[in-house]
């Protein structure tokens, strides 16, 4: 019995051996994702450790770390088998920063400004209850059934939805939740918010401060070819830079979302190795590069933080958005936006009004008609920072579809010719979760 107990023992001490052996270049990787996302998790989204980890953090080699939580400090660390130990730290109005190695860990002792100031309107303009709606082109009963086909039974993980929401004409006619989720629950919508990103240039270029169509974006292409490229190349990621969007290894996008204190500066960094407005790439670094753009148009970063808030996400009524920084400042405008689904449906209602919110124009039609412009040679999946329908993506779904998409198939789905915004959160993305299936369902619905 005692060899079988040390043969077992042996066994398992080789495995844990092999799996650092595997595993150890990806530990910073691993130990940074785990502490970013339970800090975030908790301190922004107020969600419990075992939450976290039975979902977020449920996937490998991510579920290797273990994590230790300082709600004194309000922070977490975490480490692979005591290893490569990774700590974020939340400060209030930033959300969680990740500290990188051989960083000083001086944080920023500025805030964003915010006026959350509530409105005697209902949904979506305000924060009274919306009006009692019943349309009569609505077949409730398979509009609650095509929701339910969202969300999995009996515990399984296939489908992994969190929450769906469903706004017809400026009304919720649909609304569910996962259990330990609800209408005050905060969600990361990953990449949707390089939508709010391009939003922002878009408000910018309303106020006369940027052009779309301007090159020499950065002193440091003054002397190269990367001068000759346009904002308008960057937001529609046809900018020709070198980037590897890859987060299953050691790539452009893990160093800089889990190594770097300046994000952008990955992305300032790489040289061209395609040609602009002619090689279409998906590049998160592209997006932060973007918000690196935005902050050199002001004189302060506290000037910076506010504007964001003041000019958008506030003044639409996003009070429970948080847009977290990069340890100088810089929002990580690629992916690290929390927000209700409520507030998220908010932002897509704006542009289903062609930039119109509540009598003020936000942005200009103009922008809008921009935003959902295919890029040219993304063969129709992509405009400004959003991604596309015109090419048939989903084809049982009408083309004019244009949405905000995140990890993990986080979606907000602007529908212009339904009058519809369809927003879904969850942990599971196409093909897995087939997005095709799940708006088509919920449209039939409606007559």
């Amino acid at each position: 019995m005692k060899k079988i107990l040390k043969g077992i023992g042996l066994l398992f001490l080789i495995g844990i051996v092999v799996t650092i052996y595997l595993n150890y270049p990806k530990l910073n990787f691993i130990t940074g994702f785990a502490s970013k996302s339970v800090c975030s998790c908790t301190f922004v989204a107020n969600r419990s450790l075992a939450s976290i980890e039975r979902g977020d953090n449920d996937f490998s080699p991510i579920n290797l770390a273990t994590n230790t939580i300082d709600f004194k400090n309000q922070s977490v660390t975490s480490t692979v088998f005591g290893l490569k130990a990774r700590t974020a730290i939340y400060k209030a109005g930033l959300g969680c920063i990740l500290i990188p190695e051989d960083s000083d860990h001086t944080l920023l002792n500025v805030k964003p400004k915010r006026d959350k100031s509530s409105k005697n309107l209902p949904f979506p303009y305000g924060d009274l209850p919306q009006k009692d709606t019943v349309f009569t082109n609505v077949d409730y009963s398979v509009l609650n059934q095509a929701v339910q086909h969202a969300f999995d039974l009996n515990h399984e993980k296939l489908k992994r939805t969190r929450a769906v929401l469903v706004v017809y004409k400026d009304h919720i006619i649909a609304e569910q939740y996962a259990d330990g989720f609800n209408k005050d629950t905060k969600i990361l919508g990953w990449s949707m918010t390089k939508s709010i990103t391009s939003a922002i240039v878009g408000i910018l270029e309303k106020q006369g401060r940027v052009s779309r169509n301007q090159s020499h974006l950065f002193k440091a292409w003054e002397n190269d070819k990367r001068a000759t490229i346009t904002l308008n190349n960057l937001l529609q990621m046809n900018s020709g830079l070198a980037w590897e969007e890859d987060y299953n290894n050691i790539s452009d996008v893990t160093k800089m979302l889990f190594l770097r204190e300046d994000m952008p500066k990955i992305p300032l960094e790489k040289p061209l190795e395609g040609t602009p407005n002619k090689n279409w790439s998906y590049s998160s670094g592209t997006t932060n590069l973007i918000s690196g753009f935005i902050r050199n148009q002001f004189k302060t970063n506290q000037d910076y933080l506010d504007f964001w808030y003041a000019a958008l996400i506030d003044k639409i009524g996003m009070h429970s958005m948080t847009l977290e920084t990069d340890l100088k400042g810089h929002f990580v405008g690629s992916s690290y936006g929390w927000a209700t689904a409520r507030d998220w449906s908010k932002f897509g209602l704006l542009y289903l009004h062609n930039g119109l919110w509540n009598g003020e124009q936000i942005l200009t039609k103009d922008w809008v008609e921009y935003t959902k412009t295919p890029t040219p040679t993304s063969n129709g999946i992509y405009g400004a920072q959003f991604w596309l329908n015109a090419g048939g993506r989903y084809p049982h779904v009408p083309k004019d579809l244009f949405s905000c998409n995140g990890y993990q198939g986080q979606q907000i789905s602007i529908i212009p010719s339904k009058d519809i915004v369809i927003v879904r959160f969850g942990l599971v993305e196409d093909p897995k979760f087939s997005f095709n299936t799940f708006l088509s369902e919920i449209l039939s619905a409606i007559n």
